[in-house]
């Protein structure tokens, strides 16, 4: 497991960009809130933490993961902003909904990313259960929101060169 001796909050090997001079959407599913609510809150926390202005960060909610694709295009109807944070929680069910949803999450953010030409990040937990989506999402293997915010201010810098 790619996760399983690494923390998703740990960026003391790189130097971070300072997010100051952007703009930043926040999509995130209502679904499975308290994994969704600390990622949130995580990414909400690493982008004020390094220079993002609480004016500057716009966030919507939508009811599930699938929707995530939907919410961030909705907000790059804005064209100030300058990257798009997506952040949900799909866990392995019984069935294979699970498969569908997350291939279609990842296929949707990569589409909407390259129709508006701007970075939209996939910050969603695709875990076995629900454990290990908490282990993710301010547990002991980080939170994912956070990477996901410093991934947008790193990917909302490059754009701006």
């Amino acid at each position: 497991m790619a996760t399983q001796n690494k923390n998703l909050s740990d960026f003391s090997h790189m130097e971070v960009a300072s997010a100051s001079p952007y703009r930043f959407g926040i999509v995130v599913s209502q679904w499975n809130a308290e994994v969704t609510g600390p990622l949130l809150e995580g990414a909400f926390d690493a982008l004020t933490t390094h220079g993002a202005h609480e004016h500057a960060i716009k966030i919507i909610q939508v009811p599930g993961s699938y929707e995530l694709t939907s919410g961030a295009d909705m907000l790059l109807r804005d064209t100030s902003l300058d990257a798009v944070i997506c952040l949900g929680c799909v866990i392995q069910g019984e069935t294979k909904h699970f498969d569908y949803i997350c291939s279609a999450v990842a296929h949707g953010i990569t589409h909407v990313a390259l129709k508006h030409n701007k970075p939209v990040i996939f910050g969603v937990l695709t875990t076995d259960n629900l454990q290990q989506a908490l282990d993710r999402a301010g547990g002991r293997h980080g939170n994912k929101g956070v990477e996901a915010a410093i991934t947008a201010i790193q990917m909302a810098a490059l754009s701006a060169t």
